[in-house]
């Protein structure tokens, strides 16, 4: 997370505003790259799963795979955008007046 502030700030030059501008971008771009790196892993792993299951359980999962899917993003969101807020507060820098 002290990389986002270094780079942030080698881009910025100096000025406040830019480099909190340039926090929220890269953290931001960051964390939707994890998502979807995460997200496709998920996906491809319950793919696997449903595929291996589809044979051996006797009960049929065709219409709950979509509740289960959506509870694997909606979980992933909340951890993806916890993690995003964490870099952000810890990156931000307030202007004091003397």
């Amino acid at each position: 997370m002290e990389r986002i502030g270094i780079a942030a700030s080698k881009i910025a030059q100096g000025n406040v505003f830019l480099y909190n501008i340039f926090v929220i971008i890269i953290s931001s771009l960051f964390s939707l790259f994890i998502f979807f790196i995460s997200g496709c892993s998920i996906l491809f792993a319950l793919l696997i799963i449903g595929y291996i299951l589809n044979g051996m359980m006797p009960i049929e999962l065709k219409g709950q795979w979509g509740g289960i899917v959506r509870l694997c993003m909606v979980t992933l969101t909340v951890v993806v955008s916890l993690f995003n807020l964490l870099a952000i507060s810890r990156n931000i820098k307030i202007k004091k007046k003397n």
